[in-house]
């Protein structure tokens, strides 16, 4: 499933997507930077709360297909411009972490 493809379901929004053909091959749920940063792999969504700019950093580092922001997460709007220029996609929704994995996890 690609980025563009998530983010047209009706439970998810997109918030900044430059390279929405990139494909998902998991996923990945983690708020503790550091521990996502080793964890994750490349092509996993990353599932999270946090909202601050250091985000971008973690999900260019692990080279996640996309951030997917839980609970209703908003960000900045600089925050949102620089992911643009990075090319991060990213998407929200109003989902938990966990129904968001699910939801993944029935479509891969």
């Amino acid at each position: 499933m690609t980025v563009k493809e998530l983010a047209s379901l009706k439970e998810f929004k997109s918030v900044v997507l430059p390279e929405p053909k990139r494909e998902i091959c998991g996923v990945y749920i983690g708020d503790l930077l550091s521990w996502v940063m080793g964890r994750a792999s490349s092509n996993d969504a990353w599932i999270t709360i946090m909202s601050n700019v250091n985000v971008l950093a973690v999900a260019s580092l692990a080279d996640t297909s996309c951030i997917i922001l839980a609970e209703g997460v908003t960000l900045e709007n600089d925050i949102i411009e620089t992911a643009e220029q990075k090319g991060i996609n990213i998407i929200s929704s109003d989902l938990s972490a966990y129904n968001i994995a699910v939801t993944i996890g029935k479509m891969l």
